[in-house]
C-alpha cells in the first residue's frame, strides 16, 4: 500500500483535530495575554491606538502559541492512530 492510501484514513482524524488545537490556541492566546498584559484581547494590526511593540509581541505570542499547540495535538492525534490501528499514519 502507497503512502498517500495509508495517509487516507487519518485525514478525517487530523482535520477534526487541526479545528480543535486552532480553538484551543485562541483560548491560549487570550489567556497569555490577559496573564501579560492585563488587557481582555490582544491588539491586531488594524488598531490604530496600539503600538508597533504591543502589535509585534502579540503576534509573537500568538504564532508561537499556534505552532506548539498544533504540533502537540499533531503528534498526539498521530500517536493516537498508531495505537489504534498498529502504524503510524502515513508511513
Amino acid at each position: 500500500m502507497n503512502t498517500t492510501a495509508k495517509a487516507l484514513p487519518y485525514r478525517p482524524i487530523g482535520l477534526l483535530a487541526g479545528i480543535g488545537a486552532g480553538l484551543l490556541a485562541g483560548k491560549l492566546v487570550d489567556q497569555a495575554w490577559t496573564t501579560l498584559t492585563g488587557r481582555d484581547d490582544a491588539p491586531d494590526a488594524w488598531e490604530r491606538d496600539r503600538g508597533w511593540t504591543e502589535i509585534l509581541l502579540a503576534a509573537a505570542i500568538e504564532g508561537a502559541i499556534f505552532a506548539v499547540t498544533r504540533t502537540a495535538v499533531e503528534r498526539a492525534s498521530a500517536i493516537g492512530v498508531e495505537h489504534a490501528t498498529g502504524s503510524w499514519p502515513g508511513a
